[in-house]
């Protein structure tokens, strides 16, 4: 991917063709070999960087003027601080693999055109003190840079994290095997959250077709067209995120007993169906091989008087360490029948917001959110516009 969007990218060839050493790394532009003077007067080498802006698989023109570099602040020929630039001295992990020393600001009044002119600008900038001490220096290497393998993840960089600096706090969601067991209103919103995220495999367990019904209550906009194909749901579902995530795997069946066991290699697993029977067995297994797990509930009512809906959502988190309170807490009853949400009711946005209240608690089990209370029970009822934190870790 990093050859491809140097060769795709106008700015960025023609800085690879200048003689710069370019590399793309975990959404982030570096030149290497950079020429200049520290504050003992010696002429030492950096590495520039910058955060790439990308419109699909090219770079469009920078937003951020702030660059980066990897190395000892960039001085005058006398060893004074280079203060016309100057942002900020701190050591920052810009991702996993990529780490910088200091930050610098030059905004020209347009702007910067693209990163041929950003990048060439700062090194102009910062080499200029040691090519007087010494004109043959030049950045101009043309050294052939081997970029890091694609990790296969996106089809496309994250540019979100390397544009907000937190790519970094990112890598801690890269876990191998996530599975979402069931796909309907709520699974499939979980499913749209978790393709955003570095997770190698997201599997989709499910048996059921897409039908007119779940349009209403899922994301996306399918066709008419595509909703009297009746495909599978995990089918359906594949075909959309892995337009974005190529880690999708589709497993057209339910999870039964004959083979819960699949469960056991997972690292994390969201339980997202409304048979209590089939949920106590699973969570049954995976309390037994040690899988972590949140169950997502809802559950709605209908006011006939008063001609509205009275609704809740429930998310429940079942950990190796944090498990006693799963048998008071998830409904491993069989719900009843004239329970309106059963009826396939469209609440897209309670199934949205459940969702997300289960993958913003994954994420603090995965240490991305800080997690303070670290309660493994929330409720939300949209009568009390009420949001309840309870079964914290002791």
């Amino acid at each position: 991917m990093s050859h491809e969007l140097i060769n795709r990218s106008s700015d960025l060839a023609r800085l690879r063709d200048s003689g710069y050493e370019v590399e793309i790394r975990v959404g982030h532009l570096l030149v290497h070999s950079i020429p200049y003077v520290n504050a003992r007067r010696e002429i030492v080498f950096g590495t520039l960087v910058s955060s790439l802006e990308l419109t699909g698989d090219v770079t469009k023109r920078p937003d951020q003027h702030v660059a980066f570099i990897i190395g000892e602040h960039p001085c005058n020929k006398d060893g004074s601080t280079l203060t016309a630039i100057v942002h900020s001295t701190c050591r920052q992990q810009l991702a996993q693999e990529l780490t910088v020393d200091h930050s610098f600001s030059n905004k020209p009044p347009q702007g910067y055109s693209d990163y041929f002119e950003k990048m060439t600008r700062y090194i102009e900038i910062i080499s200029a003190p040691a090519q007087s001490l010494d004109p043959q220096l030049t950045a101009k290497t043309f050294k052939v840079v081997d970029s890091p393998a694609d990790d296969g993840v996106f089809a496309y960089l994250d540019t979100a994290s390397t544009r907000a600096g937190t790519a970094a706090i990112s890598h801690k969601l890269r876990m191998a095997k996530v599975a979402i067991i069931g796909l309907g209103g709520t699974g499939s919103y979980v499913l749209d959250l978790l393709a955003k995220t570095p997770i190698r495999e997201i599997h989709l367990f499910d048996a059921d077709e897409f039908l007119q019904h779940n349009a209403f209550r899922s994301p996306s906009a399918p066709s008419k067209e595509a909703l009297n194909a009746q495909p599978k749901k995990v089918t359906w579902f594949k075909g959309i995120y892995s337009n974005m995530h190529r880690g999708i795997v589709a497993h057209a069946f339910n999870v039964d007993d004959s083979n819960v066991t699949t469960l056991s290699g997972f690292d994390f697993v969201f339980l997202c169906i409304d048979s209590g029977t089939a949920r106590k067995m699973i969570v049954d297994h995976l309390l037994s091989v040690g899988v972590p797990f949140i169950d997502t509930g809802i559950g709605i009512e209908m006011d006939v008087e008063h001609l509205h809906l009275r609704g809740a959502c429930r998310i429940t988190t079942g950990t190796p360490k944090k498990r006693n309170h799963l048998s008071k807490r998830i409904p491993f009853e069989n719900e009843l029948d004239d329970d309106v949400y059963r009826s396939n009711i469209q609440t897209a946005d309670l199934n949205s917001f459940c969702a997300a209240l289960a993958v913003i608690k994954w994420k603090k089990y995965c240490e991305f959110y800080a997690d303070t209370v670290q309660e493994h029970d929330t409720t939300y009822t949209t009568a009390f516009n009420l949001l309840t934190s309870e079964e914290e870790m002791i």
